[in-house]
C-alpha cells in the first residue's frame, strides 16, 4: 500500500493531490489538440473536465491493485499547475505498475516532466516496493518516448498498428525500468 505524505517536493515542483479548484488549470490542459492528439481521448469540454477532475479527486492512494495515483504538477511558489502525473498498480503477484504523465506545451522544455516523472518511479520503486515500471505512448510520440529514455528506461517493445485510436491504426512503443535498474542508475 502507497499513502504518501503531501505535497511530495522536488526541486522546483509540488506533487500533490488535485482539488476541486484545479478545473480551469486541469481544463486548459486537457481541452488542447496539441495536447490529446496521442492519448486515447479528445479534447474535453469543461463539463467533461469537471467530470474527470472529480474521479481524480479520490485518486490519492495506492491501496489494491488496479488504483491509479493521480497527481497535480504544481510550480513551487507560483501555485501554477504545469500538469499531471499517474502511477498504477497493476499487479500485485508480478509487482507490476505503470506510469504517465500530460504537461501542459507552455510548459514543455524545461525538465518538469522528468523531474516529476522521477518522483513517480521513486514512489513506485522505494515505498511501493515494485519491481517493474512500465511507461506506454504513442509511436508518433518521440517527445514521450525521449523523456523515458532519459530517465533511464529500455524500450522493449514497438506494437505496429496495434490499436485504432480516434479512427486510425497507431503504433505503440512500451519502455520499463526494474527496481534493480533504478537503484544502480
Amino acid at each position: 500500500m502507497l499513502r504518501p505524505t503531501y505535497p511530495i517536493r522536488t526541486a522546483r515542483l509540488l506533487l500533490r493531490p488535485f482539488r476541486p479548484d484545479d478545473l480551469d488549470a486541469l481544463h486548459a490542459v486537457q481541452s488542447r489538440d496539441d495536447v490529446t492528439r496521442y492519448l486515447y481521448w479528445s479534447p474535453r469540454t469543461r463539463t467533461e473536465v469537471a467530470d474527470v477532475l472529480r474521479s481524480r479527486l479520490g485518486m490519492t492512494a495506492l491501496e489494491r491493485e488496479g488504483d491509479i495515483l493521480v497527481l497535480a504538477v504544481e510550480l513551487a511558489g507560483a501555485g501554477t499547475v504545469l500538469g499531471d502525473v499517474n502511477l498504477a498498480w497493476r499487479s500485485v503477484e508480478h509487482r507490476q505498475g505503470e506510469f504517465g504523465f500530460v504537461f501542459h506545451p507552455d510548459h514543455h522544455g524545461h525538465g518538469y516532466a522528468g523531474e516529476a516523472a522521477v518522483e513517480m518511479l521513486r514512489l513506485g520503486f522505494e515505498q511501493l516496493g515494485l519491481h517493474r515500471i512500465i511507461g506506454r505512448a504513442d509511436g508518433r510520440n518521440t517527445a514521450s518516448a525521449r523523456l523515458m529514455e532519459k530517465l533511464g528506461m529500455r524500450r522493449e517493445a514497438h506494437f505496429v498498428q496495434n490499436e485504432v485510436v480516434k479512427g486510425e491504426w497507431t503504433d505503440e512503443v512500451v519502455y520499463a525500468m526494474l527496481a534493480r535498474e533504478w537503484a544502480d542508475r
